[in-house]
C-alpha cells in the first residue's frame, strides 16, 4: 500500500467537506495496487441538475490513467469513475506481470 496525494477541485458547485472526504477515501483505495507514490486529481463539476460529472486522473511512474463519469448524483459518479479506474489499474498490473513472466522463461 502506497501513499496517494489527492487534490480535489470543484467546478460550478460549492465545495463540501463530505464530498471531498468521500472522493479522497475512494482514491486512497487504489494505493493498494502500487508500491510507489501516486498523484490523483479529482474534478467534481455540476453542469445542471441532471448532469453531474466526476473526472479522475491518476499519475504514477510511466502511467497515466483517466476516467470520467456522468450521472445525476455526484456520489454515484465518484463510485462509477473509481470502478473504471480500478479496472484500468488491474488491467495494467496483469499486463506487467505477464511481461515479467515471459522475460524469465
Amino acid at each position: 500500500m502506497t501513499d496517494v496525494k489527492v487534490s480535489v477541485t470543484f467546478r460550478h458547485t460549492d465545495p463540501t467537506a463530505a464530498l471531498k472526504r468521500y472522493a479522497e477515501e475512494k482514491v486512497h483505495k487504489i494505493g493498494k495496487y502500487f508500491y510507489r507514490p501516486l498523484e490523483a486529481h479529482v474534478v467534481l463539476s455540476v453542469d445542471s441538475r441532471d448532469r453531474q460529472l466526476a473526472e479522475v486522473t491518476l499519475q504514477a511512474q510511466r502511467l497515466n490513467i483517466h476516467g470520467r463519469e456522468e450521472t445525476t448524483d455526484l456520489y454515484s459518479a465518484i463510485d462509477l469513475v473509481m470502478d473504471k479506474i480500478e479496472q484500468q489499474v488491474r488491467k495494467y498490473k496483469t499486463k506487467t506481470r505477464l511481461r515479467r513472466r515471459r522475460k524469465k522463461d
